[in-house]
């Protein structure tokens, strides 16, 4: 189980690879990649920050990637969340989960991403043309958390809202 905060892209070739090595009960890997869109609520968006919390970060992602294994069988799990300054078609996170069976690697992914978005910390901001702005929690995303039974607690962000990214 791998979870990492960096400001460095990712591969997700390299990291499926990792997931599946030395592990012949691997029987599906399930994967899902955020990436930077140049357009958010009609405005263009010419680059994006993310923020974070140090070290409350990575261990909000342990607890996520904890919970989806407790609900599913799962034999690896690797998230990865970048940080700092972003442009369009830029990578923001990678969630990639290995299982011996497809059911539980497509439902652990959704999961993950479902209670990350909705209740990391992580806040973005979104450069357009009007100015900078912080990008408020989705009601689509408290939305998907509550279909798995959880309750969202959506920390505010550090000026005006939170999101999870992607």
């Amino acid at each position: 189980m791998s979870v990492r905060v960096q400001r460095e892209d990712f591969d997700l070739g390299a990291e499926v690879a990792a997931l599946r090595s030395s592990r012949p009960a691997v029987g599906a890997v399930a994967s899902f990649i955020g990436t930077v869109r140049d357009i958010s609520e009609g405005s263009a968006v010419s680059a994006m920050e993310l923020e974070h919390y140090p070290g409350m970060t990575e261990k909000a992602l342990a607890q996520i990637e904890a919970a989806a294994c407790a609900r599913w069988e799962l034999l690896g799990v690797t998230i990865i969340h970048r940080v700092g300054p972003l442009l369009p078609l830029d990578q923001i996170v990678m969630v990639a989960v290995a299982s011996a069976h497809r059911g539980n690697a497509f439902a652990a992914c959704e999961f993950i991403m479902d209670y990350l978005k909705s209740e990391a910390p992580f806040w973005k901001k979104e450069e357009t043309p009007e100015g900078a702005r912080w990008v408020d929690a989705r009601v689509t995303d408290e939305a998907a958390l509550k279909r798995w039974g959880i309750p969202s607690f959506n920390a505010s962000g550090p000026e005006a809202g939170s999101d999870g990214e992607a």
